[in-house]
């Protein structure tokens, strides 16, 4: 399946086609953008960071069929993001590319918090994978490609004791504490709303 996920209309698509396939085992929220020099504008007036990195997750988490295992990817830089909800898409704020980037990534990772809390038959985890040697990354990021995926693989097919767990945030296959706000349930549900007005898709 194929789609342009700073495209509402494209993310809906996607889900319609995951969907038509079948109900997954596992689905990782890999997707992801960063160092945008300014917010950029969807067909649906977004900021392009919020779009791909926070409502296209949150919208195929809505739109698709429950999986066993949800696994999104966070950043290590989302504790740059802690703050307040208040203008999450960039309407009315001062463009901060590096800001925007981390908060995207806060609130996929307390997103994921909030599904854990919310969904409790479906392992819900937060992966930082680091640094990584992606096209996004680039050749001199200091984590390489086997190192950077083996987390998110691993919780979505182990059936080891230690992979069976749900509402965790990992790094290179160990458990980590987030921002203080990823664990908070009234910032999750806060989000939550918000994202659901955002997209005018409500979370089941």
């Amino acid at each position: 399946m194929v789609g342009d996920l700073s495209s509402a209309t494209d993310t809906r698509a996607v889900a319609d086609q995951v969907n038509a396939v079948g109900r997954m085992d596992a689905i990782i929220h890999n997707a992801g953008i960063y160092g945008q020099r300014s917010r950029g504008s969807t067909a649906t007036g977004h900021a392009t960071i919020l779009a791909v990195n926070t409502l296209a997750p949150y919208l195929l988490t809505a739109l698709i069929e429950r999986p066993d295992r949800l696994i999104y990817l966070s950043s290590g830089l989302h504790r740059d993001g802690e703050g307040s909800l208040r203008d999450i898409d960039w309407a009315t704020r001062p463009w901060d590319a590096a800001r925007a980037y981390a908060e995207s990534k806060l609130y996929v990772a307390a997103l994921a918090f909030g599904l854990a809390r919310r969904w409790p038959g479906v392992l819900t985890n937060v992966v930082d994978p680091g640094w990584a040697r992606t096209k996004m990354g680039g050749q001199g990021a200091p984590v390489d490609l086997d190192t950077g995926q083996r987390t998110q693989a691993w919780l979505a097919v182990s059936n080891e004791k230690t992979a069976i767990v749900s509402g965790r945030y990992w790094q290179h296959m160990r458990q980590e504490q987030p921002a203080r706000e990823v664990t908070d349930p009234t910032f999750q549900e806060e989000l939550i709303e918000k994202l659901g007005e955002l997209t005018g898709v409500g979370l089941p």
